[in-house]
């Protein structure tokens, strides 16, 4: 029963790959077969496997690689400008990315369009406000088809609404309660799903046609969307 369940949304995934428009799924578990491309502060670019990840709070505290001449990194946060990792197992299935044509004009440059039609999981170093204090954090981004006027980074704290899934592999729901954003170079900030009504206009200020549409009634489960609008007014 459960290989038939598995089956089933397996098929499921492949059918319904990540649009350019939607928020992909956060990754938290890697690959340790697969090769992982990472770029350090000084522009040094390294490839390889991963050996351990650890964590604090959620955030990566430091990334263990070996690379293809056997020789083992060990990197911190700070070490790291940008990386791209590849998800374990089923997780890969729900990374996908399906870049439309249209979205051409809202993609950021820098990012490497292959790797995430791969399915591989970006993540960049970013400030971040959090409460009174700017810091410098990995972030992983979740709107990669669409970053270049608005980003959206995961909250690892995050509580999610219901999600249906399979070996901790979420396949449809369990949309995200908060998520840090952040306009075109200005810092990221905590946005929090019970606020986004109060802080609506603000966070969409310079965009009249979003304002006007819909700030009487914001929609949570269409930030994505309103970030997209946002997009077309920032061009």
């Amino acid at each position: 029963m459960i290989k038939k369940t598995l089956l089933l949304m397996v098929l499921f995934v492949a059918c319904t790959a990540a649009k350019a428009q939607d928020l992909i799924n956060p990754s938290y578990g890697f690959s340790h077969s697969k090769t992982a491309y990472i770029t350090l502060a000084d522009g040094t670019e390294l490839s390889g496997t991963i050996r351990d990840i650890d964590r604090e709070k959620g955030l990566i505290e430091f990334i263990k690689l070996q690379d293809a001449a056997g020789k083992k990194h060990k990197l911190k946060p700070e070490d790291i400008k940008y990386m791209y990792l590849p998800p374990s197992g089923l997780d890969n299935l729900t990374k996908k990315i399906d870049f439309g044509t249209d979205f051409q004009k809202w993609n950021d440059d820098k990012l490497n369009q292959e790797y995430l039609k791969e399915g591989y999981a970006y993540f960049e170093t970013a400030d971040v406000q959090v409460k009174k204090k700017k810091s410098k954090l990995l972030m992983q981004l979740l709107n990669p088809a669409f970053s270049k006027e608005f980003k959206i980074y995961c909250d690892p704290h995050a509580k999610e609404t219901t999600s249906l899934g399979v070996g901790g592999v979420k396949f449809i729901g369990g949309d995200a309660k908060s998520y840090y954003v952040a306009k075109k170079d200005a810092p990221a900030f905590l946005l929090k799903k019970k606020e986004y009504k109060k802080e609506f206009a603000t966070l969409w200020s310079g965009c009249d046609k979003l304002i006007t549409a819909s700030s009487a009634d914001p929609k949570w489960t269409d930030l994505s969307k309103h970030a997209v609008t946002y997009s077309e007014c920032a061009q």
